[in-house]
């Protein structure tokens, strides 16, 4: 399954997107930009927690919150907590699985970490959550080009990469190796998952977390795609991409693979927009709006979770507010 957005068409995308919303090319009229957009899509608010009381529950809920993304417990454990959030009128949505080493050379690690997975996605299913966050693996200790210097080309049909940077990539050469090697490895690994995911009813989905993999939106498109499968999608968290692409461009391309989606932001850096550093949601260099449209452009109905940052409960869910409402 290819994306349906190549770059000529996000960037067609994106400027309608922008000029609609009051921040693009030319002026939009006051009272256009008074009134929120009106979006057909309805997202739901959530936060990470370990495993939250019955209090810390309610308090959530009173916050304005609708769920809440959870760690990985024994299947009875979860099923208490299950019990605890549908008394408070929450729902736990998500288990946070979190780093895996599906590229280790060490088998041992590798079926070890599968096991974790499987622990997770049978917490997912006793939680009543329908995905487990997963990031597949990492790669580092070698050259790499800095964010804004990629330009990959790959094969749509191995994902593997066939350059990452225009001219000479022999200086790239072991990261070239590295990535193709993680996503051999990785594909082997979800491929053995997916039975346990479809008996669980729960949703891989896949994230990138720094972790020096599929870092331009076509190329992990193309890899969450390859699966070709209902319980393999993505986990796009909004802010920690934004120095390679500009989020809208990521969920624009992701389109229907897009299963859930972290809410952080990032301020770039003015001398370097390859560097920066991570800020409370609407204090950085993600442009909401143009976010909020995207997920509209794609028919998200689904959860945006919170994650990090140093704000009270109220007002991480008054921000989120905004963000929903387009602003």
């Amino acid at each position: 399954m290819k994306s349906n957005y190549n770059r000529r068409e996000f960037l067609a995308t994106s400027t309608a997107l922008a000029a609609g919303l009051g921040f693009g090319l030319g002026a939009v009229p006051v009272r256009a930009q008074e009134s929120a957009p009106a979006f057909k899509t309805k997202l739901h608010k959530a936060l990470i927690v370990g495993k939250p009381s019955e209090d810390e529950l309610k308090r959530f809920k009173d916050a304005g919150f609708d769920g809440v993304e959870a760690g990985i417990v024994p299947p009875q454990e979860a099923e208490a907590c299950r019990k605890v959030a549908e008394k408070c009128g929450m729902r736990f949505h998500s288990v946070l699985r979190g780093w895996a080493e599906f590229n280790s050379d060490d088998q041992s690690k590798v079926d070890k970490t599968i096991a974790v997975t499987e622990d997770a996605l049978r917490a997912a299913q006793a939680y009543g959550a329908d995905a487990v966050l997963l990031v597949p693996c990492r790669i580092g200790g070698m050259k790499m080009p800095s964010p804004r210097q990629f330009a990959i080309e790959f094969d749509p049909q191995t994902n593997h990469l066939t350059r990452v940077v225009a001219g000479d990539n022999a200086p790239y050469a072991d990261y070239l190796k590295a990535h193709n090697h993680a996503i051999d490895t990785s594909r082997e690994a979800v491929k053995r998952l997916i039975p346990v995911a479809e008996k669980c009813g729960v949703v891989i989905a896949l994230e990138n977390v720094w972790n020096n993999l599929w870092v331009q939106p076509a190329v992990f498109q193309n890899f969450v795609a390859s699966f070709n499968n209902p319980w393999v999608k993505a986990y796009f968290d909004i802010g920690n991409h934004v120095k390679y692409a500009p989020p809208e461009e990521w969920i624009l391309t992701l389109g229907s693979l897009m299963a859930k989606g972290h809410v952080k932001d990032f301020k770039l850096s003015e001398n370097d927009p390859g560097n920066g550093k991570f800020v409370n949601i609407r204090d950085g260099s993600v442009r909401w709006p143009a976010v909020r449209a995207a997920l509209d452009k794609i028919g998200y109905n689904g959860w945006l979770t919170i994650e990090g940052g140093d704000l009270s409960t109220a007002e991480n869910s008054r921000r989120l507010d905004l963000i929903i409402a387009g602003k």
